[in-house]
């Protein structure tokens, strides 16, 4: 079955983003002119995806309305010429691709968010993408598939559930959940297979430098297993236990990003994003490094 289906868990709070957050989504907090939900749901389309499933609360009603269209702001370009904007309204979703949104009563973890997806997703594999975390393909080696697309690609190729993983400093393992892996770490834009996942480990008990990083591609299974994971850290229910029922059913693999990650939940991942987004931005990268060239001296 191919994926066709991702579920964005957005019904945080964003703490960590307060007090900007307090009336805005975190995710709908901009990097240069685009939220970074937009950023997210762009990559999911890139790989083909054509249902974005939403697991929102009542309090961010705005992440919905920025999918919506909005025929009088549409109607006011055009009746203004303003074409170009026009252009960039019309093209926030593609018209093929549906925004589904389903709420989380209760902030009872990751899995639990993925499980509220359940009835939209049905049978199918799909894709879970964390909305903090944006990963930036324009850095791949050229000519390669987006990883998320390249994720994709191995699952339908060998049917078994995708973990992406990225390298990440032996002196910072412990501030992740870290994978561990069958044989050698695979070479980017590969997968290997897993045989756990150590959450925040310390450096000496470390089984790997591959960390996971926000994006999975997994079999509908997965929901049963949920289904049955009791609530585990902070007493939530945690999609990396759901994950460690599967691999003792099946294989699972760990797929080794080629692009950059931006943790967009945290400040300074924010800052790092805006910088490296606003570097090539067609409309204003030439100015803005002119102007880190004049803050730099």
């Amino acid at each position: 079955m191919t994926v066709k289906t991702a579920v964005l868990p957005v019904a945080g709070l964003g703490t960590r983003f307060l007090p900007a957050s307090k009336a805005i989504p975190k995710e709908m907090i901009t990097v240069v002119d685009k939220p970074v939900i937009q950023y997210v749901v762009d990559e999911a389309v890139r790989a083909g995806i054509k249902q974005i499933v939403l697991v929102n609360h009542s309090a961010k009603r705005a992440i919905e309305d920025h999918f919506d269209v909005h025929y009088e702001l549409e109607n006011e370009l055009e009746r203004r010429g303003k074409e170009e904007l026009l252009k960039v309204m019309r093209s926030i979703l593609p018209p093929d691709v549906r925004v589904i949104s389903v709420r989380q009563g209760k902030a009872l973890g990751l899995g639990h968010a993925v499980m509220c997806a359940r009835e939209v997703v049905g049978d199918a594999p799909f894709a879970v993408m964390l909305p903090d975390v944006l990963v930036d393909a324009e850095l791949q080696p050229a000519g390669s598939e987006p990883d998320l697309a390249a994720m994709v690609q191995r699952y339908q190729a060998s049917q078994r559930a995708q973990i992406m993983v990225e390298q990440v400093p032996m002196d910072k393992v412990s501030q992740y959940g870290v994978v561990a892996l069958e044989g050698d770490a695979p070479a980017a834009g590969t997968s290997q297979v897993m045989t756990g996942v150590v959450e925040k480990p310390a450096q000496a008990d470390a089984p790997s430098d591959l960390a996971v990083v926000g994006r999975y591609i997994l079999p509908a299974r997965i929901f049963e297993l949920l289904a049955d994971t009791a609530p585990g850290a902070g007493n939530e229910i945690q999609l990396t236990d759901a994950i460690a029922s599967l691999m003792k059913e099946e294989s699972v693999e760990a797929y080794r990003m080629q692009g950059v990650t931006y943790d967009c939940g945290s400040k300074i991942g924010y800052l790092q994003a805006t910088l490296a987004y606003a570097k090539r931005h067609p409309q204003v990268g030439a100015e803005f490094a002119e102007l880190l060239r004049q803050y730099n001296d």
